[in-house]
């Protein structure tokens, strides 16, 4: 009798979910560390005697390194994290040259290290001249370049016809950080050994490239590629679609123009030229539009889900961090106007500002986006606990509160204080008033922000019980059903 041989079919293609994993945990380990460093220099302004002659934990050099740890280590990794992911699951295709998305995990982990040595050390990049600076900034640009690739590469190669909005956002955010890295960091080297460069910029031409870089580092790192995971989270872990998908093309070709020309409400009152400040000032009140659109559509698509929020902290994570976005983007366009700039500029009101966009917004937009991605990384639904969760969303939410609340009141005092005249046209308080009239402020925001940290060791734990109960199992990539 003859045998019949029945050919076995080959094996679905499987999702590149490593260096997703990778990137998922060290936004975890970095976000520590980076708000650990945040605490000290918070307590640093409380306490100055607290690390008195340690020139390495003195406070102009750990100030820069929680700024990039927290935006570029912790926000990075996560931006990568999560980029990776959604690309790969809308385009229906696994990762382009998963061997350069390997090279972009360790070399932008270099990178971080190199800042947290070099920082500490005092080795900054001043403008005018700067060692042992642009050999990190070349890295930075390898890794940045090899992560276009490694993206564009994939929607490139999609499954799919359509590109998702969520990859939009991310692409956006990838194209114009390279644009304006390359740009801001431009310098002439002098000499390979010891390594030393000179800026390209000089004088207020340096200051206006600074501020395009800076507050552009806000509209496109912290809140184009954020927005990438807005818009691919929140409609996953409610089960909705998007509320308005033609909302979110407008949303994001009106922001992306806009958010270029912006920069300038930083240079307020300075040797910028004032036509240059108004024009930003315009560009910044305009962004009210596209941003509140943003956090509408966001809202919005928990319509007909709104009990869910009762019961889901992920959830709770993710519509707090809009509602944060939204009073952010209130914000700022508020201060740009240059008589309200002329009160909050140099003041702490600025420093509420910040952290209302970087606690609520970004953290807490990340803090759910991991939540929801590592469980499925490790062949689980859910994180470990539920109530360690729901104990991080109120730690979390009450610490931002009592940080921004206490900046603002600090703020709006400090601006009132040094523009208060006698009759006679001299002061009524010095300087050192001021300072003395902000401490209990300083030591309230102290405490909230050990609380948004203690809320990440929570995390941290949640996380290290997720992984070793879950297990690592290679997720095949769905077949696409062609339509009629």
């Amino acid at each position: 009798m003859a045998t019949l041989a029945i050919s076995t079919p080959p094996a679905n293609p499987v999702y590149t979910d490593t260096v997703v994993r990778q990137f998922a945990l060290a936004a975890v380990v970095w976000g520590i560390v980076g708000m650990l460093v945040g605490v000290v220099i918070a307590a640093q302004l409380a306490f100055p005697e607290l690390t008195d002659g340690i020139a390495w934990l003195s406070y102009g050099r750990l100030r820069p390194l929680h700024t990039n740890a927290v935006i570029f280590a912790f926000g990075g990794c996560a931006l990568f994290a999560t980029s990776y992911h959604v690309v790969q699951r809308t385009c229906q295709t696994r990762l382009f040259a998963p061997a350069l998305a390997q090279f972009t995990f360790w070399g932008w982990q270099v990178v971080i290290l190199a800042a947290a040595i070099t920082l500490p050390l005092g080795m900054t990049q001043g403008k005018e001249y700067a060692e042992l600076e642009w050999p990190i900034d070349l890295l930075i640009a390898v890794v940045w370049v090899s992560y276009a690739v490694v993206f564009f590469g994939t929607v490139g190669i999609r499954k799919v016809s359509h590109i998702y909005v969520a990859n939009w956002f991310f692409g956006a955010f990838i194209l114009a950080v390279a644009l304006l890295h390359i740009v801001n960091s431009a310098a002439v080297p002098v000499s390979v050994w010891p390594m030393k460069s000179y800026s390209a910029y000089a004088g207020v031409q340096d200051a206006m490239v600074q501020w395009w870089y800076g507050h552009n580092a806000v509209g496109f790192f912290l809140t184009a590629g954020f927005l990438g995971m807005m818009y691919y989270y929140i409609p996953k872990q409610a089960g909705r679609p998007v509320y308005s998908y033609r909302l979110s093309i407008v949303h994001f070709w009106a922001l992306i123009f806009t958010y270029m020309w912006a920069g300038p409400h930083h240079l307020h009152y300075t040797a910028l030229p004032d036509w240059t400040q108004s024009v930003g000032m315009v560009f910044s009140l305009v962004l009210l539009a596209p941003s509140w659109g943003g956090m509408i559509n966001g809202i919005m698509t928990l319509s007909g889900a709104w009990h869910k929020l009762r019961d889901d902290p992920i959830l709770k994570f993710l519509i707090v961090s809009l509602s944060f976005y939204g009073m952010s983007t209130f914000e700022g366009p508020m201060m740009s106007i240059k008589t309200v700039n002329a009160l909050s500029h140099y003041t702490d009101w600025t420093i509420g500002h910040v952290h209302s966009g970087a606690l609520g917004w970004v953290g807490m937009v990340t803090i759910g986006s991991l939540y929801h991605l590592i469980p499925r990384m490790f062949g689980r639904t859910q994180m470990f606990s539920v109530r360690a969760m729901e104990l991080h969303f109120w730690v979390a939410t009450i610490g931002i509160v009592l940080y921004i609340a206490a900046m603002w009141i600090a703020g709006v005092m400090q601006g009132l204080m040094w523009r208060a005249v006698n009759p006679d046209g001299t002061l009524v308080y010095s300087f050192v008033e001021s300072v003395k009239a902000t401490y209990p402020f300083y030591v309230i925001r102290l405490g909230g922000g050990v609380m948004y940290l203690s809320g990440m060791f929570i995390m941290a734990w949640n996380v290290v019980k997720t992984v070793q109960a879950g297990q690592v199992e290679p997720l095949a990539i769905p077949a696409v059903v062609a339509h009629a």
